[in-house]
């Protein structure tokens, strides 16, 4: 059932910076004699981010300046990550890129934005900078460390309350297999470790905030921070937990077998909320922040960025280009149109939902900024060597197929010793 939450009053900061520019660019056009300026953004289009998706997006926009033209720029099939390297190569990069979050790598080759008060405050701002600096400004969180389980095998199994601690969590799986029910619902492909990291992470950033610099610079091995987890997996594995088919499971099959009823918790992220609004009599789902082991205090949430807006620092129109992103990530109907189309969320920001819709939104309610960590390589500052993702989900994928916990804790350390320090 579709519910309309309540929304709150339309932030006055872009409507101010608007309604001075459109005064000033329709004085021009009115006299006949202003250029009109155009500022070209690369998007990602998908089939819910469609070309006329964007042009309406911005379209608001435009008619409050009506001296500025937007330009949305389709990178086609190759995608915005590896359409913009071409585009800077042959000097013709946009004014404004979205959906790639900024790296080292590329800071260069962006505006900081650390002076704009909407990007410094911004969700993951603080989390996303580089070297201190802002580079990008975004319209939400893609809540990662979740579990969403099926209502009625947690009634069979005579679970009254989610588990809020993993030890809680183990206490939940041995009760729903005893019901006969298969306990999670994973798949091969990148699902193998976005399971693995919903058990590990809340407890091994929960515990070391600086989890990532100091797996980075080998202060601390995987073995010691992360070994534990790994044998919690594994026992899961042995335990049946995870189905002995998993690894042969593709991504559209275990969705699908989950809102079927088929299986009782399911380790994914946030989105999966727009996929369960979608769908025809769907289990009864509910969702709970995925646990951390009893002790941590602040257990870390996985989350990344939702539709990350940088600009170039090759613009001619950066004036310009400050505007349409403060727009795009401040004003209440844009940031909302765009948390709606994709399953995103950020507190203060209501639109209609689902019951398991609004269930996400009071996670996000009480989950403080301070406890948001990257999941695989990491971003912003908060980042691991290159391939770790990879590496991470082959050892997982090994671990399910009957590897012992201890050869892929050493497989790991000797990983960070070859690419970390």
């Amino acid at each position: 059932m579709i519910r309309k939450r309540a929304a709150l009053a339309v932030m006055g900061v872009a409507a101010v910076a608007l309604a001075g520019c459109s005064t000033a660019a329709g004085d021009d056009n009115e006299g006949g004699g202003g250029d009109v300026v155009e500022l070209s953004m690369l998007v990602n289009v998908t089939p819910n981010l469609t070309e006329e998706f964007w042009n309406e997006l911005v379209a608001p926009f435009e008619d409050a300046n009506p001296g500025i033209d937007v330009i949305v720029q389709n990178p086609g099939a190759e995608g915005v990550a590896a359409a913009l390297p071409r585009l800077l190569a042959a000097g013709d990069a946009p004014d404004v890129v979205q959906s790639l979050p900024p790296t080292p790598d590329l800071a260069p080759e962006l505006v900081d934005l650390s002076g704009y008060d909407w990007a410094t405050s911004g969700p993951l701002a603080e989390q996303y900078t580089i070297e201190g600096k802002t580079y990008m400004a975004g319209i939400g969180v893609q809540l990662q460390s979740l579990m969403f389980y099926n209502k009625t095998a947690f009634e069979e199994a005579g679970i009254a309350e989610v588990p809020t601690t993993l030890e809680e969590l183990d206490e939940a799986l041995a009760a729903l297999s005893a019901a006969g029910w298969t306990p999670i619902q994973t798949g091969g492909d990148w699902m193998s470790s976005h399971a693995l990291q919903a058990l590990a992470l809340p407890s091994v950033v929960g515990e070391d905030p600086e989890w990532f610099a100091h797996m980075s610079s080998g202060e601390v091995t995987f073995s010691e921070s992360y070994g534990a987890f790994i044998e919690r997996y594994a026992d899961w594995v042995a335990a049946g937990y995870v189905p002995t088919e998993a690894l042969g499971i593709q991504y559209p099959d275990a969705e699908q077998a989950f809102l079927a009823g088929e299986s009782a918790i399911y380790p994914m992220g946030s989105w999966f909320a727009g996929t369960e609004a979608a769908a025809e009599n769907p289990a009864e789902i509910g969702v709970f922040r995925a646990p951390a082991i009893e002790g941590v205090s602040d257990p870390a949430m996985g989350a990344n960025i939702a539709s990350p807006y940088s600009i170039l620092s090759g613009s001619e129109v950066v004036d310009e280009a400050a505007l349409l992103v403060e727009f795009l990530t401040t004003d209440e109907t844009a940031v909302v149109d765009q948390l709606v189309v994709d399953g995103n969320f950020r507190d203060g920001y209501a639109y209609e939902t689902t019951a398991l819709g609004d269930e996400l939104f009071q996670i996000v309610a009480d989950t403080p900024s301070s406890s948001y960590t990257p999941t695989g390589q990491g971003y912003g500052e908060r980042r691991l060597p290159a391939g770790y993702s990879e590496e991470l989900n082959t050892q997982t994928q090994a671990l399910m197929g009957g590897t012992a916990a201890a050869d892929v804790i050493s497989a790991m350390d000797d990983w960070f010793a070859a690419n970390a320090g």
